[in-house]
């Protein structure tokens, strides 16, 4: 789960994580209130799950508060292209109005779960800025990493050399390494599965602040943080995405144009790399889990069906837990229900599978069985074609 930017710098202040001054609003006269009350320059930052927003528009600086009135009225309302959004870009609703400040150094922070070694691995870089990923990409010597033992915590030491690896004032390794240990602090207690910020800026008169703030949280341990699922923003979140949650089912959209339904993540992948190798494009990755139910597959189905990129339709199962005869059960009852107009290409193995080929068969319904998963593929890549 994602949250804004406005709302992960509350989440690091209340962890000791200095913050600009500043405030979100939902109208032009409310940016203008807050500017007056700052009484300083500020800047106008668009809110939205996306990174990018400087380059595409969505930053922009007020001298005086009638200024912040003006610019944030072009902001909100707009919609916003970047290269995280999409070319669909996103509706721009709020925006934070804090304190704009005299730069002289631009660095980088993150805090991610290395799944090589089964540890958080902190990461900090002295080329902090718009352009960290290419950073990484062209000179990756310059992303320091300090991994962190679950049971010891990060330690002091730590934090002190990703400080002087920065190359910060010896007057600010001290505060530096208090600033990462207390990221670390909210990434750990708030279950995040990315704590980040870009860039943590040294401005002028020898501060340290977070100028920028990204939070991702581990949707398994919601039900820890209530206070978190609160932040919630379905506005900024796929509508098919938001849909298939309510029914427990992993979806994730893509940009081709063969839906897959698929019971197992391992095998959704599988699936989608098939798809590639035959010269198809997958539209989604969707994960109906191993104890699905007719009512959970019909559901799924339907939202499949709802994209109207998906040109057709893979289903490949692996009838364990979940039986071929529940999942063509469930297959038939959403057809019948939605209006389907695409070809749809069916794989079953497992439990029941003669069963499931039979349900199918006796539908009445144009649905294609295939006997293994490169014929399925081919079968719905010809379909498309």
């Amino acid at each position: 789960m994602k949250i804004h930017e406005y709302q992960a710098k509350q989440i690091l202040a209340a962890f000791g994580v200095p913050v600009p001054k500043g405030r979100v609003a939902a109208t032009p006269a409310e940016a203008r209130q807050i500017a007056a009350d700052l009484g300083v320059p500020v800047v106008i930052k668009a809110q939205i799950h996306a990174g990018g927003r400087g380059k595409g528009g969505g930053i922009k600086v007020a001298q005086n508060p009638a200024e912040a009135e003006k610019l944030a009225g072009q902001i909100i309302g707009m919609t916003l292209v970047t290269h995280q959004t999409g070319p669909e870009g996103r509706l721009v609703k709020r925006v934070l109005v804090e304190e704009a400040l005299d730069n002289d150094r631009e660095l980088y922070l993150g805090i991610v779960i290395d799944r090589s070694t089964y540890m958080p691995v902190v990461m900090a870089s002295e080329a902090g800025g718009m352009d960290i990923e290419q950073v990484a990409a062209q000179t990756p010597e310059k992303i320091l990493k300090a991994w962190v033992d679950p049971t010891a915590g990060f330690q002091a030491f730590q934090g002190r050399q990703l400080a002087y690896g920065m190359n910060m004032p010896a007057s600010l390794v001290r505060p530096a390494g208090e600033l990462i240990s207390n990221l670390f602090k909210a990434f750990r207690d708030r279950d995040c599965s990315l704590a980040e910020i870009n860039p943590l800026v040294i401005t002028k008169d020898g501060r340290l602040l977070a100028v920028d703030a990204k939070l991702n949280f581990d949707d398994s341990a919601l039900y820890r943080h209530k206070d978190v699922v609160e932040l919630r923003d379905l506005d900024e979140e796929n509508p098919f995405e938001v849909e298939a949650s309510k029914y427990d089912v992993n979806y994730i959209k893509l940009d081709g144009n063969i839906g897959c339904m698929v019971n197992g993540a391992g095998l959704a992948m599988a699936t989608m790399d098939i798809i590639k190798l035959v010269g198809g494009s997958p539209a989604n990755f969707l994960d109906v889990g191993g104890s699905a139910t007719v009512d959970r597959i019909a559901a799924a189905f339907k939202i499949l069906l709802s994209d109207p990129n998906v040109k057709a339709v893979l289903v490949n199962i692996f009838g364990g837990i979940l039986r071929c005869d529940i999942l063509a059960q469930g297959i038939v009852t959403a057809v019948k229900d939605v209006q389907v107009n695409v070809p749809v290409v069916a794989r079953m193995r497992g439990t029941n599978v003669l069963e499931g080929k039979e349900i199918l068969a006796g539908s009445g319904l144009a649905i294609t069985v295939a006997n293994d998963l490169r014929e399925a593929a081919q079968k719905a890549v010809a379909a498309v074609k």
